[in-house]
């Protein structure tokens, strides 16, 4: 994203986030009908804390040099893990389709691209927002056959709402403020803040009853070590190396490849115009982060 004369693993990074993102929703399907959604990612994110405490220790790793600046990791914490994770498994948890999840936050890209602007004073092209509108256009017609709207809820479009605006709140947090950190200790801190959002739901709201069967554990150790682990790191070497509205618009390829993986996976059906729009995707995408 910053140029051909990147190493070679600079330049797979985004295709890397991409699909590692997209196996999400995958595991989400595994995992929540064995946990209600704010016990589950309070599970997910005690394990990460868990794992990356005694690691980030031992490797001597630093920690943030002042407050402000591990409040200000912590805040993003808070938006993209609790926030935005929180509000899209309590959304599906509430009966609301993957696919209409994903169009409604796939709206991010262009709402980040607004905010940049004005916020980040990033400059955004003609061409760029061409970019953004067939991206957009793309993402409806992938999830257009996947989009169920007959016992849709107002608390499941509240909660994918409040999913839409912490991702993209979070990302123009981090892009701001928080600059370099490191990984291990940054995820510390951004774990057990998120812990600390989605707590307070599981305690209150929910019997916190969970089943351990095989694909509940499957669920958790692919979210905690593949996307809490792997995309979420990668997702920040990103925002710290692109514009905010280049690392957005990847959000755009995300449904286009949670329905191959589901297609070979669960063996849904993939249909003429969800193939149309992830070419379009793809092509919206290009215009945006192409120099």
């Amino acid at each position: 994203m910053s140029g051909g004369t990147e190493r070679p693993w600079i330049r797979l990074m985004p295709g890397a986030f991409v699909f590692l993102w997209a196996t999400g929703f995958i595991g989400a399907r595994f995992g929540l009908p064995y946990a209600p959604p704010a016990t589950f990612l309070l599970i997910r994110f005690a394990l990460v804390v868990a794992l990356m405490l005694p690691a980030a220790i031992a490797l001597r790793a630093p920690w943030p040099a002042s407050g402000r600046q591990i409040v200000h990791i912590a805040v993003t914490g808070m938006l993209l893990h609790g926030g935005y994770l929180g509000g899209v498994f309590a959304a599906m948890d509430l009966g609301m389709s993957t696919g209409l999840a994903a169009l409604i936050v796939g709206l991010q890209p262009l709402l980040t691209a607004l905010a940049a602007a004005r916020i980040l004073r990033e400059a955004v092209s003609a061409r760029q927002w061409l970019g953004l509108a067939l991206g957009l256009g793309g993402v409806g017609l992938v999830v257009l056959d996947k989009v169920a709207v007959a016992a849709l809820s107002s608390a499941s479009v509240a909660m994918t709402i409040i999913a839409l605006a912490s991702i993209t709140a979070g990302t123009l947090y981090q892009k701001r403020y928080c600059g370099a950190f490191d990984l291990r200790t940054g995820s510390v801190i951004q774990f057990v803040a998120a812990a600390l959002v989605v707590a307070p739901f599981a305690i209150a709201f929910e019997a916190r009853e969970v089943r351990w069967t095989g694909e509940f554990v499957f669920a958790v150790a692919w979210l905690v070590i593949v996307l809490s682990l792997g995309a979420i790191s990668l997702l920040t070497l990103l925002i710290r190396r692109g514009a905010a509205t280049r690392v957005a618009s990847l959000f755009y390829l995300v449904p286009p490849v949670t329905a191959l993986i589901a297609y070979f996976v669960f063996g849904e059906t993939l249909s003429a115009t969800a193939v149309a729009g992830m070419a379009v995707a793809v092509v919206g995408v290009a215009l945006v982060v192409a120099r």
